[in-house]
């Protein structure tokens, strides 16, 4: 990466306001991956792979994304959107159901809730982990293992999901660039991490 005060050749604003618009449009490229539903991990992963790229010098585009996403879609990916998908279906359905007025409704909501708030925190940072590109398996292992241990960085994915949301729920059209910002964080999170358990 060039120094934050110098400008390279044909950069307008400098190094940084490129990062983020190159952030802007990997967000875009995962939420156009994410359309069919069960692509939503491997897309997201995609992205924490191609901004974790860019602390490496190599480019954070949507070419980029684009090029890394082609190679990636196997078995493994997809079977990681299904136990996603019907994660969520069955989160979604759990609390459908105890919103029916069932005898101990509010106690299995509250349960309910906590194990699909713990399932989101450590697939998030299963995708921000190097390994989901290859073997999502170990990925989840270790993202459990971070989730666990690192209480403040699931925190903080959590407050990036928030905020994520939020944005999405405010103005419906960011909907389609949240995952750029939400895969930052992940990312982020994930380097933040891996430098405390080298300190």
């Amino acid at each position: 990466m060039s120094d934050v005060g110098t400008r390279e050749p044909g950069e307008v604003f400098g190094p940084r306001m490129t990062l983020f618009a190159d952030m802007l449009s990997v967000g875009l490229a995962t939420a156009l991956m994410s359309l069919p539903l069960v692509t939503v991990p491997a897309a997201l992963s995609t992205a924490c792979a191609v901004l974790r790229g860019a602390g490496e010098g190599q480019p954070a585009t949507a070419g980029r994304y684009f090029a890394v996403f082609r190679r990636r879609l196997r078995g493994g990916d997809l079977t990681a959107g299904l136990v996603a998908l019907a994660g969520a279906l069955l989160v979604a359905a759990d609390l459908a159901l105890a919103g029916a007025g069932l005898p101990g409704a509010s106690l299995f909501a509250v349960v309910a809730g906590a194990i699909g708030v713990a399932a989101l925190v450590v697939g998030l940072r299963a995708c921000a982990r190097p390994e989901s590109l290859s073997d999502w398996r170990s990925a989840v292992r270790a993202a459990a293992r971070d989730a666990v241990r690192d209480v403040g960085g699931s925190g903080l994915v959590l407050l990036a999901v928030a905020t994520a949301a939020l944005c999405a729920w405010m103005l419906v059209p960011l909907a389609f660039l949240a995952p750029g910002p939400l895969a930052l964080a992940l990312t982020a999170v994930h380097v933040r991490q891996a430098v405390i358990s080298k300190s």
